[in-house]
């Protein structure tokens, strides 16, 4: 596993209620690191896989707080940019006592909206065998372009480029914006990671979640669809143009505790990448990616929560 990883997209502040409830409601909150391919980002480097990763923060307290936690979890910096004429993204998730949540962003023009195209080299991308981004940075900017370029020339570069359309229905005008757009990101990447919500605002129905995946794998060229489900697990289809095992395999979850739901998904991105780079099988990388997922859920925030192998292999000893 010579050649690297990057990862694209925002790091922002997550504010964390001090109880559930409305937003309305809460009367203090507690700053924490997140944002999906940030966290996607850091879970790599807590499973020993540290990706390059592209963002971008203000020049003000909460970025350079975030450059210090992506430094600390060793991360190469080399692709950190700080704006010097835009904010750092602020995003307040709150929850009901399930540990479901949901988000209210202020997001107006903030230094993750204002990644430019061309700055990762063709020099980089032939260093890499994975790239992965996600939806948010689409919604907005020039960051638009410039992850819809990067997934364009890392598709053409030879790399396996995976996509998750992490809906965020604040950030698009309507369905018809995020359907749009996203289906064009997809036009680019062999593995997909939604929920059967993304797939099905994306015009991908099913009977059943593995229906629904092969349904997006059928449309082409992705190849390989991870349907995730919250605490019943997730599914996965890959097809023959997979380069691992075309199957269709279904993992129930793990039965844990939960406190806040908040990076799961981001965390079963980060399992999944790495269990195929290094060799496994649908099913195992399934099994994986759901023990990371799940691990994550048993502690509050997002980035703060992400396991380490250890935490991970003690969760799969229990199947």
């Amino acid at each position: 596993m010579a050649r690297e990883v990057l990862v694209a997209g925002e790091t922002l502040i997550d504010c964390i209620p001090e109880r559930p409830g409305p937003l309305e409601d809460v009367a203090g909150f507690e700053r924490r690191p997140g944002g999906a391919p940030a966290n996607v980002a850091v879970a790599l480097a807590r499973l020993e896989n540290p990706p390059l990763f592209w963002t971008r923060v203000g020049d003000d307290p909460f970025g350079r707080y975030l450059e210090r936690t992506l430094a600390d979890h060793d991360l190469p910096t080399r692709f950190v940019e700080r704006d010097a004429d835009a904010k750092t993204t602020l995003a307040f998730v709150t929850h009901d006592e399930t540990g479901d949540r949901e988000f209210t962003f202020y997001r107006d023009g903030t230094a993750d909206t204002r990644l430019e195209p061309g700055r990762i080299g063709d020099e980089t991308l032939a260093d890499c065998e994975w790239v992965h981004a996600g939806g948010v940075a689409l919604a907005s900017g020039s960051s638009r372009p410039a992850t819809m370029g990067l997934l364009e020339r890392a598709a053409d570069a030879g790399c396996t480029v995976s996509f998750d359309p992490n809906l965020r229905p604040e950030l698009w005008t309507d369905t018809n914006a995020f359907a749009d757009v996203v289906t064009e990101a997809l036009d680019h990447a062999g593995v997909c990671f939604a929920t059967v919500e993304e797939l099905a605002a994306l015009g991908f129905a099913g009977e059943s979640p593995t229906a629904t995946a092969r349904a997006a794998v059928e449309r082409g060229p992705v190849h390989t669809a991870f349907v995730t489900r919250g605490g019943d697990g997730a599914v996965a289809v890959a097809d023959a143009d997979a380069p691992w095992p075309a199957a269709a395999v279904d993992h129930a979850g793990f039965a844990v505790d939960a406190v806040d739901t908040t990076g799961a998904g981001d965390a079963f991105v980060a399992g999944a990448i790495t269990a195929l780079r290094e060799g496994h099988d649908l099913r195992e990388t399934l099994a994986f990616a759901n023990a990371v997922a799940a691990t994550t859920t048993t502690a509050p925030g997002a980035m703060t929560a992400l396991p380490t192998r250890a935490d991970v292999s003690s969760l799969l000893e229990q199947e």
